[in-house]
This record gives C-alpha cells, sequence and structure tokens, in this order.
C-alpha cells in the first residue's frame, strides 16, 4: 500500500505547490499589468498572462461564487485560494511522515 501511496500523495502536494504559485504570479502579473510595468502589447507575454489567469481563475471561480469576498475593489479571493492550498499542502506533509 505504501508503494502507491506515497508517490500519490507527493504527486499531490506538487499539484498544491504548483497550483500555489500559480496563483501568486497570476496576482503579481495582474498588478504589473495594471502599473503599465509590462508591454501589454507584446503579444508572447499575453498569451503567457492568457493562460496563467485561466488556470488561475479556474481554481478561483468557485471561491468567487460562494463566498462573495470583496474589499471594495480588492479582491480577496487569491489569498483564500492561498491559504487553503497551504493548509492542504501541511495536512499532506503530516500524512507524509506516517508513512515515511
Amino acid at each position: 500500500m505504501d508503494i502507491v501511496l506515497v508517490p500519490l500523495l507527493l504527486l499531490l502536494k506538487s499539484v498544491f505547490s504548483l497550483a500555489l504559485v500559480i496563483v501568486v504570479v497570476d496576482v503579481v502579473l495582474g498588478w504589473l499589468l495594471v502599473a503599465n510595468i509590462l508591454n501589454s502589447r507584446n503579444q508572447l507575454l499575453c498569451a503567457i498572462i492568457n493562460s496563467i489567469s485561466r488556470v488561475s481563475n479556474f481554481m478561483l471561480q468557485p471561491i468567487r461564487k460562494n463566498i462573495p469576498i470583496t474589499a471594495g475593489a480588492l479582491d480577496i479571493s487569491p489569498i483564500v485560494l492561498a491559504l487553503f492550498l497551504a493548509f492542504a499542502e501541511h495536512v499532506v506533509d503530516r500524512i507524509l511522515i506516517r508513512f515515511i
């Protein structure tokens, strides 16, 4: 059972970490676009930003739909998702400690 469960938990932990990175990168890129630091006319940059934004919005949409969390113009749903992902990653870590 450990032969299958440990790699599966490690993969799950990696997915949580990657999702957290994608959300943070999306927020930072959004700030850089609003501040006109990034060139929004660059097609390659826009394609990358749109791809990251689609993945991030896919994860954020259930939070935005079920928990209307806004503080004025500030969207707090990335913070909620980041906290959930960090919590889930720590839970997986605690489960892995029991098997290793």
